[in-house]
């Protein structure tokens, strides 16, 4: 379970922040959304302490992140795993080198265990036989199964998820979703996804968070998102012309 409680952030005297206080649960896709400029990045980069926010707290099962000496961050660090928005591959790696990364970074494993560590990895996302192809020689949706093999190489308790559909064909970003959601459920790991793609609210949103302003104005799930009475929420949830008339019953 990650908690955090009355994050604040501003930069250069403009607050970006308000008092962000939220629980996500193990084992559940939380999303937070809001459109673009309400702080949602800026708080994933809080919550992975690449950004120290002026007042709050970030608790990994009841330990105070930012609170941490350094070598004990490094602990908590090494739960994590983090699908950068693009992929954010490197272009000289091939694909296993890609997924093998954090193994070679942050573990002693021997060389064979890396070996089928990796090779479990990337027939989890549906990748079996792509370990010697470079990014270049990939789709923009295989990019992602990279990222994602990546993200839980470590075998992480908790998974961050920036933006995990951003450029990508309705139908593979679909994949993508089912994918996040199937690999939350079987690993029990504690998933915060930061997105403004409604499609992904509705079909893995078990948890939502909505910014508004730096602020949150709501939490729920994707059931209640569709019945909200919030004038900011709905503008943003009903943006979509089909949703409109699915909410209208037409």
């Amino acid at each position: 379970m990650i908690e955090i409680k009355n994050i604040s952030k501003s930069f250069n005297g403009r607050q970006v922040l308000h008092d962000i206080s939220g629980t996500f649960e193990k084992g559940k896709t939380s999303l937070v959304i809001g459109a673009s400029g309400t702080g949602k990045s800026v708080l994933l980069k809080c919550m992975l302490d690449l950004i120290k926010p002026e007042e709050g707290q970030v608790l990994y099962d009841g330990r105070r992140f930012l609170l941490q000496e350094e070598k004990d961050k490094k602990d908590i660090r090494r739960e994590m795993g983090v699908l950068f928005q693009g992929g954010a591959l490197f272009d000289s790696k091939t694909v296993e080198e890609n997924v093998r990364f954090p193994l070679d970074m942050l573990t002693d494993m021997p060389e064979n265990e890396k070996r089928d560590r990796v090779e479990f990895c990337l027939h989890r996302v549906g990748l079996d036989g792509t370990g010697k192809r470079m990014p270049s020689e990939i789709s923009g949706g295989m990019k992602k199964r990279v990222g994602i093999a990546r993200a839980i190489v470590m075998n992480p308790k908790y998974l961050f998820c920036d933006e995990p559909n951003s450029g990508l064909d309705p139908l593979t970003a679909i994949k993508i979703d089912e994918l996040i959601k199937e690999i939350t459920d079987e690993y029990q790991i504690t998933t915060v996804v930061i997105t403004h793609d409604m499609n992904s609210v509705l079909s893995i949103g078990e948890y939502i968070m909505f910014l508004y302003q730096g602020k949150k104005i709501w939490e729920g799930d994707s059931q209640s998102i569709m019945k909200t009475h919030i004038k900011e929420l709905d503008e943003f949830v009903f943006s979509n012309h089909a949703l409109r008339q699915l909410r209208d019953g037409h």
